[in-house]
């Protein structure tokens, strides 16, 4: 049986800026989402092209902002294809009821967006109590809660593991830990020690796979050691596309180079099984 892939970080911007207007947070839309409108359809073509199964479409927060319609309306028009991965204010009073909303409309999953782009890092807000009661209903709802983090913000996201260990709790891009010196990855320890907590993840992307082909580092090495430590059942695949360089299919395949090293099943687990547990629906 071929090995079934999901994709847990693409994002969609529509061509129809009055259905859907732009707002970015911060209030200056990022680049990549100006130069490169993925639409949904764009989407389902890219995925067929690129052999993926379904995907967890995350929301474009510096593009739309608080706004996850788009990502809504493609779930709606492919359910079959897709869940979503919304973002919404979640120190706000009604934050509960808002994400019910976008829940009924189908997203599945949070992403709490800390900076990037044009907007400054900002982790003061991650464990302010005012968030709790989202937290709580994710952790009883199955609702995964992915961090857009840093090293400076794992104090809090343990503390929020802790606090919340039914939660499912997904760290973007691998925090962009410095892999540059290589075996046995000091620089890389902080990301490491996260793998205690049995209910952090790990996504791994065109980012991750860039810093696994710099200085000393290499995938063989690397990617054997961040298995080691938090089994490949808490790492799954995102593509990051459009925001990152090359086609779907090409992202894909430089996953599947990356990863070769490993066992089949641990390849498997990475490419899509973990996707699985994270967001149900895409099984």
């Amino acid at each position: 049986m071929s090995q079934k892939i999901h994709d847990i970080h693409p994002h969609v911007i529509s061509t129809d800026d009055t259905r859907f207007p732009r707002s970015p947070l911060g209030g200056t839309q990022s680049d990549w989402s100006k130069e490169h409108q993925v639409t949904v359809e764009d989407m389902v073509k890219a995925m067929d092209e690129a052999g993926i199964a379904s995907s967890a479409l995350v929301q474009s927060a510096t593009c739309y902002g608080y706004n996850n319609s788009y990502v809504a309306h493609a779930v709606e028009r492919y359910p079959d294809r897709f869940t979503g991965v919304g973002t919404i204010d979640v120190l706000q009073g009604d934050a509960v009821e808002t994400m019910k909303g976008w829940i009924a409309r189908g997203i599945s999953g949070l992403r709490l967006y800390t900076g990037g782009s044009k907007l400054e890092f900002d982790f003061s807000w991650l464990n302010d109590p005012k968030s709790f009661p989202v937290w709580e209903y994710a952790e009883k709802n199955g609702v995964s809660m992915c961090i857009q983090a840093r090293a400076p913000a794992f104090p809090i996201v343990t503390e929020m593991a802790r606090r919340f260990p039914g939660a499912r709790i997904i760290i973007d891009h691998l925090a962009r830990m410095d892999t540059t010196d290589g075996p046995p990855y000091a620089n890389a320890e902080p990301l490491f020690a996260l793998a205690e907590f049995s209910n952090i993840y790990l996504k791994v992307t065109p980012r991750s796979f860039d810093l696994a082909n710099s200085g000393k580092a290499s995938p063989e090495t690397f990617f054997a050691k961040l298995v080691s430590k938090f089994g490949a059942n808490r790492i799954a695949f995102g593509s990051n596309y459009p925001a990152s360089s090359g086609s779907l299919k090409e992202i894909v395949e430089r996953a599947k180079d990356n990863l070769k090293s490993l066992s089949q099943e641990d390849r498997d687990w990475i490419l899509g099984r973990t996707a699985e547990t994270l967001y149900p629906k895409l099984a």
